[in-house]
């Protein structure tokens, strides 16, 4: 396996850079919570072992997050309801062996 990385400074410009590289209409992203990071996993290629970790440093509670890009900012909120919005949802791991061998590795 090999990972590539993007670092954020915070988990707003995290959630700004994933909202402007998703797919149109794909409103709805998971991310984890995990040993101290709030990141995701891009696969480069479908043939290779090739992510790209993008993280900031940070926690989130477990949840669903919507992301306003406008203003950059982000509230835990119950339902998703909104097509103007973006939303990710938040899950933190028991283990998640791709993180661990990343995180080991920055």
């Amino acid at each position: 396996m090999h990972v590539e990385y993007e670092e954020f400074d915070t988990v707003n410009d995290l959630f700004l850079y994933m909202a402007s590289a998703a797919p149109p209409m794909k409103n709805t992203m998971p991310i984890n919570s995990y040993k101290g990071y709030v990141m995701a996993f891009i696969p480069l290629s479908s043939s290779t072992d090739t992510y790209l970790m993008i993280y900031a440093k940070g926690t989130l509670e477990s949840g669903i997050y919507e992301f306003d890009v406008n203003s950059k900012s982000f509230k835990k909120v119950d339902t998703i309801e909104r097509a103007d919005k973006n939303y990710f949802v938040s899950l933190t791991p028991k283990r998640n062996t791709i993180a661990d061998e990343a995180i080991k590795n920055l």
